[in-house]
């Protein structure tokens, strides 16, 4: 009797252990996503460009010739893809660096004989008149900005171009792993997207297909918008920049164009313009370059992108620029894409789940309306009858 009551009191702990086959799955599974943290932007930047452009892809492999190995067709496209999207960015930055470099030559030719304030200084409201004067005392006399750079502290500039330099080679490393992995993703495409698609559907039923539908419409949608707005905002600030009189208008709208590509990098280019404008004393008042700049970027963030997304990432502004600015913080670059799709995902399970809530609730009611009426019948048959 004893026996057979201990041995029954540890029957559930028994039957309640995990098989160790699926330990040992969760501890491999664990421990290699624990290795490979450290690519995790590189892949999903590799998955977002793979999605994104693999109608062209296809289209693309069709065009060549039946013969041609896949691995040939993934590797020529992969090398398309990677001039089509570094090359604007390549030319863009070596543009502003450019343009920075002549800069600090006329400011560093400048300090030697004292920068004077720009005239449209003063004419700022309200401290125009106190920010001129401190221009006087801090930068009017001759070598003044070469004597403001020795009191800089010399320990704090090196860490500075230390993290700058760990920040390019880290984005240097991802850019090359994204390559990488976005070969590899389209040699194998078809067997991928086949394989992730029967995973889930074992999982979570055939409601799987619709989330992987709605997944891939949203990052098509999300990077068809950032195309498109970094189209608007290049010709528009061409235009802006040509009524302004700003110098070369259309080398900084290219400039402003490409780097708009990410968003809010574009800020970027309109600032380094207006600061050119300010030290070197141009015709166009700084002000005026900047605020044009700002408003065409701020009509393309706030007003094209959501427009131009929204068939793809049904999710009104303030959900847009939380899910993009939330996805740069937690994953970088890539996370300006992934965060809004993660929301339109996050968006579709809610309403799935309401749905299926009034589902459920009308059935209820359906089965109560017809248990009642089955009572009142067998309750009263002779009315029934009659």
């Amino acid at each position: 009797m004893t026996g057979t009551g201990k041995s029954a009191s540890f029957l559930p702990l028994t039957t309640s252990r995990l098989p160790p086959g699926s330990l040992c799955a969760a501890l491999i599974i664990g421990l290699s996503l624990w290795i490979l943290h450290g690519f995790l932007q590189a892949l999903l930047a590799a998955c977002v460009t793979a999605i994104a452009s693999w109608p062209l892809y296809v289209r693309f492999g069709t065009r060549l010739a039946s013969r041609m190995r896949q691995s040939s067709k993934a590797l020529i496209f992969t090398l398309l893809m990677t001039v089509f999207v570094l090359a604007p960015l390549l030319f863009a930055s070596g543009a502003l660096l450019t343009e920075a470099s002549a800069l600090l030559a006329q400011i560093a030719v400048a300090d030697r004989r004292g920068i004077a304030a720009p005239e449209w200084l003063q004419q700022v409201p309200m401290i125009g008149r106190w920010l001129a004067a401190r221009w006087q005392v801090e930068l009017a006399y001759p070598g003044a900005l070469q004597a403001w750079t020795q009191r800089t502290d010399a320990t704090a500039l090196l860490a500075l171009a230390e993290s700058l330099g760990q920040f390019m080679a880290r984005h240097a490393f991802i850019i090359a792993f994204t390559i990488l992995l976005l070969f590899f993703l389209y040699r194998e495409g078809h067997s991928l997207a086949n394989n992730f698609r029967r995973l889930l559907r074992h999982s979570i039923g055939e409601r799987a297909d619709g989330y992987i539908d709605l997944a891939t419409r949203a990052v098509r949608a999300s990077v068809n918008s950032m195309l498109v707005v970094a189209l608007f905002d290049g010709f528009a600030t061409a235009v802006a920049y040509m009524i302004a009189g700003v110098p070369h208008p259309a080398l900084w709208a290219a400039i402003t164009g490409l780097l708009a590509l990410v968003p809010f990098l574009g800020y970027v280019a309109v600032a380094a313009l207006a600061i050119q404008l300010a030290v070197t004393d141009a015709t166009t008042p700084p002000l005026l370059a900047f605020g044009l700049g700002c408003l065409v970027l701020f009509c393309g963030d706030k007003v094209l992108r959501p427009l131009s997304a929204r068939d793809g990432i049904r999710l009104r502004f303030v959900w847009i620029l939380m899910g993009c600015l939330g996805g740069f913080e937690a994953l970088g670059l890539v996370g300006l894409v992934i965060g809004p799709v993660v929301l339109t995902l996050v968006r579709e399970l809610w309403e799935q789940r309401i749905r299926d809530l009034a589902v459920a609730g009308a059935n209820q009611g359906q089965g109560y309306l017809a248990g009642a009426a089955g009572s009142a019948s067998g309750d009263q048959p002779g009315r029934a009858i009659t």
